[in-house]
């Protein structure tokens, strides 16, 4: 467990890889409990050429699986690695996401994640997407851990 994970230290705990990667960070680290996810939404981003031509907004889809990413990377780094070996997290559902403001690319993206509640392999979160301390979305929802194919 560490209280800051970087891009290469999260690759080691989920399988996505570029371009669906979104997180760039996992800071202020409570083990199994919260974090901070940073994610350096950029001009060049892949959305942005057809998400909108002139107008590029990050996709609410992709904020939800950016928080769905932080989560999993906050409870694989916290649980034990023997128990996490051959396993991944996995996005359940969405019990609620709210978009209040559109996320515009070259901006810093902090996702404010929390575990609600665990039971068993189920474990549910909630989450605040800001920007420059304004509140640009809020979800909540539940993942699995589940085995490795």
């Amino acid at each position: 467990m560490s209280l800051r994970l970087n891009k290469e230290e999260i690759t080691k705990l989920l399988p996505h890889r570029e371009p669906m990667l979104l997180i760039d960070e996992l800071i202020n680290i409570k083990k199994l409990f919260s974090a901070t996810a940073i994610v350096n939404v950029k001009k060049n981003s892949f959305f942005v050429q057809g998400h909108f031509p002139g107008n590029p907004v990050m996709p609410g889809v992709l904020i939800v699986e950016a928080f769905g990413q932080a989560a999993a990377a906050l409870t694989a780094d916290g649980i034990d690695k023997d128990v996490y070996e051959n396993k991944l997290v996995f996005l359940m559902g969405i019990e609620k996401a709210r978009f209040r403001n559109p996320v515009i690319p070259d901006c810093k993206l902090e996702l404010h994640i929390e575990a609600t509640r665990s039971h068993g392999r189920v474990w549910k979160y909630k989450g605040e997407a800001v920007v420059d301390g304004k509140k640009m979305a809020d979800a909540q929802w539940s993942a699995t851990i589940v085995d490795r194919k």
